[in-house]
């Protein structure tokens, strides 16, 4: 398999994008069921993960999710070209064209990110999109015998 390029880190952008996805999720107080729960369904999705058909890339999980500061749903699903089966207990839902900040960081440096998003976004004028058609996703890029995860997060930003 390829080595792939890593991401520059803390690198913050726009990027327009819309998913077809397929997985499960798992619903939790917030902010005391994060991150445990997100590391729950993550875990239990990627030894399910082979029982998706038409997988753009099995080595990236996408996490989309939603939160109002007292419980979240998170998601750990693969991004899918059709949506022609969708296994017993996942989910399938298309997230529709959006544009997004993105900011690259790694799974040891999520919170870092999130703080570095938000005060990029102010900077440049952005504001965050809440709910309507939209959530923020966290991307995972699976890798074996590294430290650190590269992991992408995106913010739906209003027009």
């Amino acid at each position: 398999m390829a080595t792939r390029q890593r991401l520059e880190k803390f690198k913050c952008e726009i990027t327009t994008r819309e998913y077809k996805l397929i997985g499960q999720s798992i619903t939790a107080n917030f902010p005391s069921g994060f991150p445990d729960a997100a590391v729950k369904i993550q875990r239990e999705f990627a030894g399910r993960r082979h029982e998706v058909a038409n997988v753009v890339d099995p080595e990236v999980m996408i996490s989309p999710y939603m939160c109002n500061e007292i419980f979240a749903t998170y998601f750990a699903c693969l991004e899918v070209r059709e949506m022609t089966h969708i296994p017993e207990g996942m989910i399938g839902f298309q997230l529709p064209l959006m544009n997004y900040a993105k900011i690259n960081c790694t799974n040891k440096t999520i919170g870092e990110a999130y703080t570095k998003i938000f005060e990029w976004m102010g900077a440049n004028g952005y504001k965050q999109k809440f709910l309507d058609n939209s959530c923020p996703i966290e991307i995972y890029y699976f890798e074996d015998n590294v430290e650190e995860e590269d992991v992408e997060i995106l913010i739906p930003i209003k027009d």
